[in-house]
């Protein structure tokens, strides 16, 4: 029998029991004797019946699932769902992913869309993933990883993203460079944004050097923006001889738009990235980044998140998890 197909009444009919029995069993009820548990059990797992989470919510008024919410599966939120999928183990909860696959203009406030069709009777509680609003209807505790720049009112995990920004302009400035460009990161509604922009600034007014405007371009949604502002950055006048990318994939892009130029990573170009996806380490030469812990960010997030479905208040509502330099190859004097 297709386990598709199976349904409560059908356990009850071959294990010889009511359907009330069967959900007796399912529910750890009191009032089923025990070799009629072992025959129950034995015939849900001959058949593969599982409730459905509707059905569970209806009874119990939850359904032990939790969300995770992300616009898009880029390196970025894959790697944040890794640490999601080795905290979850344990719990007692189950875990299901949520993306609409990236389409920009349908971005503002999309948890908002997202929790509307999983709230009530799918999740008990959601993690959303670089969220652009900090708001959103929805029963149950929600957590936001790299939050909006908002209000904080929805526990929130982040990395240190201003002394991250820092430590890549002070290793270029270390370097020799002067020069030093920006492609900034999308959305700049989200916290991490100007913090990382910041950053930035305030390492280049540190070393004396007053930041120029024509060396700042905004990053865009889709490829083939990031690459037209990449483009442009190294196109204006007295170009930069460092770019500082506000995330790895910014910085991977603008390795191969300085390649298809005939420039040479390190020799004519540094770039320094943010994130320490496991892409970066494949590049040729290899992406010099700044590590955010993103695995120990979803790790962290579902920590809080199972605590508050417990009923019990998190030691700390605004985790801010520290960043450090990971030197490779894409990085050399002017």
């Amino acid at each position: 029998m297709s386990s598709s197909r199976v349904t409560i009444r059908d356990v009850a009919a071959m294990a010889g029991v009511s359907v009330a029995t069967v959900s007796k069993v399912l529910n750890d009820r009191y009032g089923v004797a025990t070799n009629t548990i072992e025959r129950v059990r034995a015939v849900i797992t001959e058949l593969g019946y599982e409730s459905s989470l509707v059905a569970r919510s209806l009874r119990n008024h939850r359904t032990n699932v939790i969300g995770v919410l992300v616009w898009d599966i880029e390196p970025y939120s894959a790697e944040v769902l890794k640490g999601v999928a080795r905290a979850i183990k344990g719990t007692g909860y189950e875990l299901v992913v949520y993306a609409a696959g990236g389409k920009g203009a349908e971005r503002m406030g999309w948890e908002h869309r997202y929790l509307s069709r999983l709230s009530g009777t799918l999740i008990d509680g959601a993690v959303m993933v670089t969220p652009t609003v900090q708001t959103a209807p929805f029963a149950g505790p929600v957590v936001a990883v790299d939050p909006h720049a908002g209000a904080e009112d929805v526990p929130t995990v982040a990395s240190d993203n201003l002394r991250g920004a820092q430590l890549a302009v002070e290793h270029l400035l270390g370097l020799g460079h002067r020069r030093i460009g920006l492609l900034s990161r999308p959305p700049r509604d989200l916290e991490s944004g100007p913090q990382r922009e910041e950053g930035y600034r305030s390492a280049l007014r540190a070393a004396g050097i007053t930041p120029d405007p024509d060396l700042v371009r905004a990053g865009g949604y889709d490829d083939s923006a990031l690459e037209e502002a990449a483009r442009q950055l190294l196109t204006v006048p007295d170009r930069p001889t460092a770019i500082f990318a506000a995330n790895d994939v910014s910085a991977i892009t603008t390795m191969e738009v300085a390649l298809s130029m005939g420039l040479r990573v390190p020799g004519d170009l540094s770039v320094i990235g943010f994130d320490n996806v496991p892409e970066s380490a494949m590049t040729q030469p290899g992406l010099t980044t700044i590590e955010q812990p993103l695995q120990l960010m979803g790790q962290r997030s579902i920590e809080m998140l199972v605590e508050l479905l417990a009923g019990s208040e998190p030691a700390e509502t605004h985790v801010r998890l520290p960043t450090r330099l990971v030197v490779r190859g894409s990085c050399a004097a002017p």
